[in-house]
């Protein structure tokens, strides 16, 4: 199965298109937005998205709206979430990062916020976050998204710049 990623579009909605076009050319068959914000996959359409809040927007404060999600693709838990910790912002029945992280509740975590694209293992839980989708930001890296691969076996993660689709950051992880 094949999952795109894309985090903190920030109302750069051209861009945000144009990742959930290369993702979709790619082959992914759910896109995920990880936050900030939750109200622009409305503008894109589609039918096969899963989205979270980011933790400043009026959406994370709505007890109907889940400010973090944990799903299961080919039998990897997924927690798909803004911050990698609790915040302040967060609702008194929220999910706990911490707490899946120190029971091994769940394999992957994708996440936002900090606009830095990376791919990285911590324990046993793969960490992943897309980066961006504004024109520039001020940590230095350009927009990217991230297109997951993931079989009951392996997980292939590749971030990709947006403006060239070349591959920034790759990894493969296979299932213990």
């Amino acid at each position: 199965m094949k999952l795109g990623v894309v985090s903190d579009s920030h109302s750069y909605i051209k861009n945000l298109n144009r990742a959930v076009e290369a993702l979709n050319r790619l082959g992914a068959e759910v896109i995920i937005h990880l936050g900030d914000n939750y109200q622009d996959m409305e503008q894109i359409g589609g039918e096969n998205f899963l989205r979270v809040p980011g933790v400043f927007s009026d959406y994370y404060q709505d007890k109907n709206i889940p400010n973090r999600l944990i799903k299961d693709f080919a039998g990897w838990r997924f927690l798909l979430t803004h911050t990698v910790d609790s915040h302040p912002n967060d609702l008194p029945d929220d999910i706990r990062p911490e707490e899946l992280f120190a029971e091994n509740r769940v394999d992957v975590v994708l996440y936002g916020h900090t606009h830095i694209p990376d791919i990285e293992k911590k324990g046993n839980i793969i960490f992943i976050n897309p980066g961006h989708l504004r024109d520039t930001d001020k940590k230095g890296f350009p927009p990217s998204f991230c297109l997951i691969d993931v079989t009951p076996e392996m997980l292939k993660a590749e971030i990709h710049t947006l403006n060239n689709l070349e591959i920034f950051k790759e990894a493969i992880f296979e299932k213990k």
